[in-house]
């Protein structure tokens, strides 16, 4: 249930400046949890906000798509489990390439490898 309330706020976030308040619910399917707690639930709204999620004790995978107030379609995916929450979107930053010389560095590194240390006598 918490992630359903999760994956509402963050909805209520990213849309928080571009609320239609007259849009309405297209879809809504929710299949409880059941005894090896295992839930999916989806949703589809007129202003074009939809979301989908399942999951079980052991994480969630789930999706999110909307427009945002500049008007660029948004879509996120992600998953949810031991390791951490794990958002896939092209809108999400990204670091920045790797310089041209850290890498032949690195390369370098790799191919002179240091002389193994020799013991004092």
């Amino acid at each position: 249930m918490y992630k359903y309330l999760f994956c509402l706020a963050l909805i209520g976030c990213a849309c928080a400046d571009n609320i239609n308040k007259d849009a309405q619910i297209r879809s809504f399917q929710n299949d409880a949890t059941d005894a090896e707690g295992n839930y999916q639930y989806a949703y589809e709204t007129s202003n074009g906000i939809q979301v989908q999620e399942a999951g079980n004790a052991n994480g969630a995978r789930g999706a999110v798509a909307y427009v945002s107030p500049e008007g660029e379609h948004i879509s996120l995916t992600y998953t949810a489990d031991e390791e951490g929450y794990h958002p896939v979107g092209d809108h999400l930053p990204t670091p920045p390439p790797v310089p041209a010389y850290v890498l032949r560095a690195l390369e370098y590194i790799r191919t002179h490898p240091p002389a193994p240390a020799q013991k004092e006598q």
